[in-house]
């Protein structure tokens, strides 16, 4: 299951996403993140739920694949929507006695559910684009550039883009890991799907504590070859593929822009 994590992964491709300059991508998927939490009309999810649909099939990256990365945040999403569900005050619909305590299903409930499910969703496909279709060295220019104006202020920009970038890019790697300790592990007789808590969390010890020492380990190795290829920072760095806003990335944003203030009129209807 860990190793379905999309987040941090990169698709190579040829894809009209793949070809936009990464600053754009940033800027976008900044504006995608607050478009999505200033929704509230049902008209307007559904127009957003398209547009988001029309950005993977611009990207030319089967549909299957985001599936698939849902499936390891299936959990949060649910929980998140099942807390709202019965904790969310309103008209009650349905209640029911559990112990002491009187749980209710309202009718407000019932909507903030529907609408935490739709945003999560949305967010982890939607900003997983950015990933999957730049790649790392491209996503950390990128970031540089949009934080440089900040140099001014003695604001390391290229270190905390380094950082950030690095930070995305071994989301997928200890995914993958992690999968692997698991079934070393139960292959040596640990229980992770037990349904005693209290063995749940015992059977965690054993993958937690080689999960640490591998995430040294690997943040060791950068470091080592990092040093071994003279890096000193961010001074006087130099590229090889120098990214530049044409006239395409402009094009795509204003036709994204356009598609945010629809979607912000059918908002307000």
């Amino acid at each position: 299951m860990f190793k379905d994590i999309i987040i941090g992964q990169y698709v190579p491709g040829k894809s009209v996403l793949h070809r936009l300059d990464p600053k754009i991508k940033i800027i976008l998927t900044l504006a995608y993140i607050i478009m999505l939490f200033m929704l509230k009309s049902p008209l307007a999810y559904a127009a957003f739920a398209a547009a988001t649909a029309a950005l993977i099939a611009l990207s030319c990256i089967n549909l299957r694949f985001f599936l698939k990365g849902l499936r390891p945040m299936l959990f949060i999403i649910v929980f998140t929507a099942v807390i709202n569900l019965f904790f969310t005050p309103g008209e009650a619909l349905a209640s029911a006695h559990v112990f002491r305590w009187t749980i209710s299903v309202t009718k407000e409930g019932v909507r903030m559910a529907a609408v935490m499910f739709y945003r999560l969703v949305l967010l982890v496909t939607g900003t997983s684009l950015l990933t999957l279709t730049t790649s790392p060295l491209m996503l950390t220019d990128g970031i540089e550039k949009l934080l440089s104006p900040l140099t001014i202020v003695r604001v390391p920009a290229h270190e905390i883009a380094m950082m950030m970038t690095i930070a995305i890019r071994f989301i997928p790697t200890l995914a993958e890991e992690t999968d692997k300790i698991q079934k070393a592990q139960t292959a040596r007789g640990a229980d992770f799907s037990s349904k005693n808590l209290i063995k749940r969390i015992k059977a965690m010890i054993p993958l937690l504590v080689p999960l640490f020492v591998s995430a040294f380990r690997r943040a060791d190795e950068l470091a080592t070859a990092m040093d071994a290829r003279c890096y000193n920072g961010g001074s006087r760095r130099t590229r090889l593929h120098e990214s530049h806003i044409g006239k395409a990335d402009i094009l795509y944003a204003s036709v994204y822009i356009a598609v945010c203030i629809s979607v912000l009129a059918l908002n307000a209807v």
